[in-house]
């Protein structure tokens, strides 16, 4: 019997570890053999690596991930602001003395038609950029923005003609404004529109539950695209088929908690049969353990009911069993003080920076930095930065050994920089890209360990700490949880105040602890670095 002529169910879809292997060993005997054509589909796929119908060329972290309403937002501003400067502009061109002479008459149908514009733009939902939308159905909107605006002007000018500005003032504001904005919602159109294409504006989500249930949500999902589904996860793998609707299944909940996808996952949806109660509570508590947001969706009956679940979970408003409720607001003032304070002492600290370059490179032979990979927001996978403060040949990328007092691994000036922190100065680059904050739970390395066991397996809550970027300083650090954690006990205790941190998390927080950071350093005596 060849291989092309072979019956289905000769080769299970969901092949057990054992089979998996044998035909590996076989593809490598006739690799061996035979040789190896590069251009050659494998024999047997990793399923892990299976790409399904949402899935973009190239995955976006959660982190860079834009959120509609702020950019809509932003484009709001814009337009308000290209407005009022149009009507400014031509109240003052056509008011012989100026604008500052100008008498109520010649400017209230101006304000009014400006406030009526701006409301009408919003009213007609001239800033949904509902996904497959065509440019020219999105201008028609604008278009009838204008004309709602227009009628009362035109009203008021017949019912009391000559009481104010004229038509022909009121109409050359209409055409400026009306060409100007048609030419930016063209431009915002086709901005959304390629960041859809990217996966910027998407949202991605895997499903838990390979179910009837999961695969209506997935066919409602291709349809408006107002989601991504990357892959399903189940924890009954032996019933499931090897893909719903063409999206993956990946594997089950233990593969769901360590798989390489889940960085660049905003949400997990359970989609299992409401009744099963107890197998709910089972997946709810295991998922707990991962920084990503949990929601439960039931199945509401209907087309447009499942269209609503998706609009909720495409908007973060689903009902969360797991993980804090986004806050737009907030996130964008701690960005915008990471970016003002950040850039602030960059450019006060580089002199400084520059004399510790100096120092590392005189002391011992090897780069001036040290790169490791990290553990960031959503359990990314980062590369921090900082100056290199052991030797060159003794760098520990995997941190499986922690520091410990008197260690003849760190150089001369290594232990002083570690000592003050100025290693951790580097770190400002990783702020800058976003990355990074500059308050935060502290990066540990990917796979760090305490004693002989990984630290993220001593404590459960440990991949809460990862709900927000990591930062330079923290609620911990000024605590006296600073250093090696090398001891399950203080293993806990950091993440505990990793989690108050991220609970109480503000502006003023973050500014009591940037300013407590260098007189805690500086008597700090104790601490292990």
């Amino acid at each position: 019997m060849t291989l092309a002529h072979a019956p289905r169910d000769a080769f299970p879809d969901k092949p057990d570890e054992t089979w998996v292997e044998s035909v590996r060993a076989l593809h490598r005997v006739l690799e061996t053999h035979f040789g190896k054509d590069s251009n050659a589909r494998p024999l047997l796929e990793d399923p892990r690596d299976r790409r399904g119908p949402f899935r973009p060329g190239r995955l976006i972290p959660v982190r860079s991930r834009l959120e509609l309403r702020q950019v809509t937002r932003t484009y709001r501003i814009v337009d308000a602001g290209l407005i009022v400067a149009l009507a400014t502009a031509t109240a003052h061109l056509t008011t012989p003395a100026g604008l500052l002479q100008a008498t109520v008459g010649d400017i209230l149908p101006l304000v009014i038609g400006c406030a009526l514009l701006i409301w009408a733009l919003r009213t007609l939902d001239t800033y949904a950029f509902a996904n497959r939308e065509r440019l020219s159905r999105h201008l028609i909107r604008v278009s009838a923005a204008f004309g709602l605006t227009g009628l009362p002007l035109l009203a008021a000018e017949f019912i009391n003609p000559g009481a104010s500005a004229g038509l022909d003032v009121l109409a050359g504001w209409f055409t400026a404004t009306l060409i100007g904005l048609y030419l930016l919602h063209a431009l915002w159109w086709t901005t959304v529109g390629g960041w859809r294409r990217d996966g910027k504006l998407t949202p991605n989500i895997v499903i838990v539950g390979a179910t009837e249930s999961a695969k209506k949500l997935i066919e409602t999902a291709l349809d408006t695209r107002e989601v991504a589904v990357l892959g399903v996860f189940d924890d009954r793998l032996g019933r499931a088929p090897r893909d719903i609707g063409g999206v993956p299944v990946l594997g089950d909940i233990n593969d769901l908690l360590g798989h390489k996808v889940m960085p660049y996952v905003d949400r997990i949806v359970i989609a299992v049969n409401p009744a099963a109660q107890s197998r709910i509570r089972d997946l709810i508590n295991r998922l707990r353990v991962l920084p990503n947001d949990v929601s439960l969706v039931l199945d509401s009956g209907g087309e447009d009911g499942r269209q609503r679940a998706l609009s909720r979970i495409a908007d973060a408003q689903l009902a969360q069993v797991s993980g804090e409720p986004a806050d737009i607001q907030r996130a964008g003032v701690k960005r915008a003080q990471d970016l003002v304070v950040g850039v602030t002492a960059l450019l006060l600290g580089w002199p400084l920076m520059a004399m510790v370059a100096l120092a590392i490179k005189l002391d011992s032979p090897g780069p001036v930095f040290f790169r490791q990979r990290r553990h960031g927001f959503n359990n990314e996978e980062i590369l921090v930065w900082k100056f290199r403060s052991m030797r060159a040949e003794a760098a520990d990328f995997a941190a499986v050994q922690q520091v410990r007092a008197g260690d003849d691994r760190v150089t001369r000036v290594g232990r002083f920089i570690r000592k003050t922190s100025l290693d951790e100065l580097p770190q400002l680059f990783n702020v800058m890209t976003g990355e990074m904050s500059l308050v935060g739970p502290r990066p540990h390395a990917v796979g760090m360990k305490t004693g002989q066991t990984e630290s993220a397996r001593l404590v459960a809550e440990y991949a809460h700490r990862h709900r927000m970027k990591p930062g330079m300083t923290g609620w911990a650090a000024i605590n006296g949880s600073r250093g090696p954690v090398d001891t399950p006990e203080l293993v806990r205790r950091r993440v505990a105040l990793d989690i108050e941190y991220i609970e109480r998390q503000n502006f003023w927080f973050d500014l009591y602890i940037m300013a407590m950071t260098i007189p805690c350093l500086l008597g700090d005596r104790d601490s292990v670095r």
